[in-house]
């Protein structure tokens, strides 16, 4: 139950999260967008899409999304790679989420989405 109203609550949290963040000091990073709650989500993002990048070189779409609405607990992750033919569904996500150990061990939860790259036609 109170996770319920939590989620009704969710959009005007975040609306006041903004406005708090736009007011008081102006200048230094006060815009919307610009506080360090949402560089640490972006930036979490970005350090799983490396990570990916970086143990599977063969990756041709890799898309990492916060889904726990900012705060980096939970996210989904689609990836292409040529890494994936001829593979399972299984060992597909078990490639993914050891190249994630480390990151995935701060989470609360992960969606993974995985799909062999395509043989170009000839």
């Amino acid at each position: 139950m109170i996770r319920q109203f939590m989620k009704t609550l969710e959009p005007v949290r975040t609306k006041l999260f903004r406005v708090a963040g736009e007011g008081g000091s102006a200048g230094a990073g006060a815009a919307v967008g610009n506080s360090a709650f949402s560089r640490n989500s972006v930036t979490k993002e970005q350090q799983l899409s490396t990570a990916l990048r970086r143990s599977l070189p063969g990756i041709t779409y890799v898309s990492v999304q916060d889904i726990s609405g900012g705060c980096g607990a939970m996210f989904e992750v689609s990836v292409e790679a040529k890494e994936f033919a001829g593979l399972s569904r299984v060992k597909q996500h078990q490639l993914v989420t050891d190249s994630l150990k480390s990151e995935i061990a701060e989470m609360h939860g992960i969606r993974i989405h995985t799909m062999a790259t395509p043989a170009a036609d000839k």
